[in-house]
């Protein structure tokens, strides 16, 4: 009797822990699948849909770029600075873009300072690919409060998301954001597509578990 209840009592360890394995694996999945939540829109003067400010600006390299023409294809603004530490976390992810996106999507790097500063700061972080503006009007045109924060425009020329972006999903998302043909990823999520998506995904993560 003694060895019997032994056994069973691995029986019954054995598969509360194979249970427990399956429980943290379908967690994983569901927590692949949700969502991250995307940038954070602070600006109260521009909204998603609005034409971008008629505002023309020079690279250092002398390009001149005029944001509210329409050129077919999207611009993604980078506001970063130098001594930004989250700024300077995210120029991989920046550049993982740009390689993605770069078939339709231009990304163009914002900031204001002294040129012989940021020349410096390009040639560190070898970002001479990029078009880099220094202007103080762009930023205070677009509402820039904190850093690092970016800026979609579509190839018409009217703003398509927004918001400070604290991580690769962040920015990630305004990307998103167009192609779902919403101004953020928020919206998408709690409109009734996304409800669906999630209950959809939700349901069938929990069929796995049972």
């Amino acid at each position: 009797a003694l060895v019997i209840s032994q056994v069973l009592l691995w029986v019954l360890v054995v598969g509360l822990g194979l249970a427990v394995l399956a429980l943290a694996r379908q967690v994983g999945v569901l927590y692949e699948r949700v969502a991250p939540a995307g940038a954070l829109a602070v600006n109260q003067s521009l909204k998603a849909g609005d034409k971008a400010p008629t505002l023309t600006v020079t690279t250092l390299d002398g390009k001149s770029i005029d944001l509210a023409t329409a050129t077919g294809r999207s611009r993604l603004l980078f506001f970063l600075a130098p001594d930004c530490p989250i700024c300077k976390t995210l120029l991989p992810a920046v550049r993982s873009l740009a390689r993605d996106e770069g078939r339709d999507t231009d990304i163009i790097l914002a900031s204001d300072g002294e040129p012989a500063v940021h020349r410096l700061f390009i040639d560190k972080e070898k970002l001479g690919g990029f078009d880099y503006v220094l202007s103080e009007a762009l930023g205070r045109a677009f509402g820039v409060a904190k850093l690092p924060y970016a800026v979609l425009i579509d190839g018409k020329g009217v703003i398509v998301s927004f918001g400070i972006v604290n991580s690769r999903e962040h920015l990630e998302s305004l990307i998103e954001a167009r192609d779902r043909g919403v101004a953020s990823i928020q919206d998408y999520m709690n409109s009734d597509r996304g409800d669906r998506r999630l209950d959809t995904e939700t349901k069938g993560a929990a069929s796995g578990i049972l």
